[in-house]
């Protein structure tokens, strides 16, 4: 067993009563399984703050990539076109699959360091009557910015188009009132704020929309209405579903409540980053983003000035004094990230900021 936590968005430290739910095998056809599935698709539901039958969940196998291909090749007709609006890789990760995909799109392309504007997207659908449908990402992790989608929803419905949400890594760690926000598809994954593991991604689903898209999806095993239709009956999963990952996070789903749910868990991240940034800032480190638009998942950092030393070389001496960081994705900026989710604590904060301070001194001595 490795000896280190992840301070990353995802995959993260899980608990072991999680890490336990894995070692029981079961069948994906029995009764009791397929009860777990429904359970989880009730639950989902439940934590978005809708309910049956406006909305549905969807589970579909694979990573959160997998979620949001299936729900952009699924629901996006060959008649329609989608605005991608994109401050980061994740944004930018939905044009690649629509290109792909052979999906008609535009991208509203935003500095990573700035959120993508609701008026500008409303200009955009009036002067563009070819859009039907605008997608864009809520936490987006190459930063760790905080996109409103709340204000974009707003136009969105106005204008009446569907709404598309990445909400991979805020979804169980940040409220997101599904359908009072104006989402029409939000999609997260297994491994993020509700602590699971991977596996599986899912989709919180306008019912209607979702019955509409029938015969419109470009793949077969991402056919997002199939599975819906395969799960809606008794739980069944069209194709091999990961039985292990279903189980544990079934259980993380009980671990999200006993902590106090979605207010309780955002409440521990937000203490976590504020710490984080407050620790590092006093040993030099630069957060990269404004604290307006700084979400709770994860933190980019610049180096201290006259740095003399890599990435690698704080990531080894790290890790093997019990923590594991990411390496940074903004493009324009020389750049590291801490994630702070999953059973990430206070403790957890000084001990990183005590071994940097230590590495730091030991860099500057040699």
């Amino acid at each position: 067993m490795n000896q280190y936590k992840l301070l990353t968005p995802g995959p993260l430290t899980t608990t072991e009563t999680v890490k336990q739910e894995m070692l029981v095998d079961h069948c994906t056809w029995d009764d009791d399984y397929k009860k777990i599935t429904q359970t989880i698709r009730r639950t989902l539901l439940e934590l978005g703050q809708v309910t049956e039958p406006q909305y549905t969940a969807v589970l579909m196998q694979g990573s959160g990539t997998f979620g949001v291909e299936s729900v952009l090749t699924s629901v996006v007709g060959r008649n329609d076109k989608v605005l991608i609006a994109a401050n980061g890789a994740y944004g930018l990760r939905m044009a690649e699959i629509c290109r792909h995909a052979g999906v008609d799109f535009v991208l509203y392309e935003q500095e990573n360091f700035k959120i993508p504007e609701a008026d500008k997207v409303a200009a955009i659908l009036a002067s563009d009557p070819a859009v039907t449908h605008v997608a864009m990402v809520h936490g987006e992790t190459t930063s760790g910015i905080l996109n409103d989608v709340q204000a974009v929803g707003q136009v969105v419905k106005q204008a009446g188009k569907t709404f598309i949400v990445d909400a991979m890594s805020t979804f169980g760690g940040v409220e997101i009132p599904v359908g009072d926000w104006g989402i029409d598809f939000l999609i997260s994954s297994a491994n993020k704020c509700i602590q699971g593991v991977p596996g599986f991604s899912f989709v919180l689903a306008n019912r209607e929309k979702l019955i509409a898209s029938a015969g419109c999806a470009r793949s077969l095993s991402l056919d997002l209405y199939d599975q819906w239709k395969t799960m809606e009956t008794d739980g069944k999963w069209r194709f091999t579903s990961p039985t292990h990952v279903v189980l544990a996070f079934a259980r993380a789903l009980e671990e999200l409540k006993a902590e106090g749910g979605i207010p309780a868990r955002h409440a521990r991240y937000a203490n976590n980053q504020k710490r984080l940034a407050e620790k590092l800032s006093a040993l030099g480190f630069t957060p990269y983003l404004d604290p307006a638009v700084q979400g709770p998942i994860i933190t980019s950092f610049g180096y201290p000035k006259g740095a003399d030393f890599t990435f690698r070389q704080m990531y080894d001496y790290i890790k093997a004094r019990g923590y594991v960081l990411y390496p940074g994705k903004v493009m324009e900026a020389d750049t590291f990230r801490v994630g702070n989710i999953g059973e990430i604590y206070p403790a957890d904060i000084e001990a990183l900021a005590t071994i940097l301070e230590t590495f730091l001194k030991e860099v500057a001595a040699a």
